[in-house]
């Protein structure tokens, strides 16, 4: 048995290890799993309405009860995995459909440089002596920094600032389709099953 001054110290073990403690970390966490690929197809009622009709097709004409709820099965891992590949595809197809789209560290560097930028000219603004040719490079970086990556550039932009949604998106897309094979096995197993007591 537990004593109760153990029982304390792990309450109060849990309670300073359970979640974020920092406003960064917090912000962070808030914005964990926003695509809702987690929620069950059935939390959603606009998909839960798409796995009846597919469950039926899939189980054909005449199915029995199990072999109806085995289709469901299939059906539902299906529309998820449709979903997950939906929420891949949205989420590039938005960043790349962006004409001012720039990876978030690129933004913060540029924009750091653009500051250095601007004190330097003003620098030069107080040194008269300096050449115009020093000013006029410094114009041109500074309209460079503000130009956004295009064509493959932008591609490759958008894949490594992506990288950790697009992983976990291949987690749920590897986790639908284990659970979808599974459900085809079962569903294939019954179907033997009823066809060999048939005869």
């Amino acid at each position: 048995m537990i004593s109760a001054g153990r029982t304390k110290a792990n309450r109060a073990s849990a309670r300073a290890s359970t979640g974020p403690k920092t406003a960064r970390g917090r912000a962070h966490s808030a914005r964990n799993a926003r695509h809702g690929l987690s929620l069950p197809v059935l939390s959603n009622p606009a998909l839960s309405e798409e796995v009846a009709p597919l469950a039926r097709d899939i189980a054909g004409a005449g199915a029995t009860p199990e072999i109806l709820e085995l289709a469901r099965r299939i059906a539902e891992t299906q529309i998820d995995l449709r979903r997950v590949r939906s929420a891949r595809h949205d989420l590039l197809a938005g960043a790349l459909c962006d004409p001012d789209y720039g990876s978030p560290a690129a933004k913060r560097k540029s924009t750091k440089l653009a500051v250095e930028v601007d004190k330097l000219k003003a620098q030069l603004e107080l040194s008269p002596h300096l050449t115009p040719l020093i000013l006029s490079l410094l114009t041109r970086l500074e309209s460079s920094l503000q130009s956004s990556p295009e064509g493959p550039q932008k591609f490759a932009t958008i894949l490594a600032d992506m990288t950790q949604q697009l992983a976990a998106m291949d987690r749920y897309e590897r986790r639908a389709l284990s659970r979808r094979k599974f459900a085809i096995r079962a569903f294939d197993a019954a179907r033997r099953q009823g066809a060999s007591a048939g005869e």
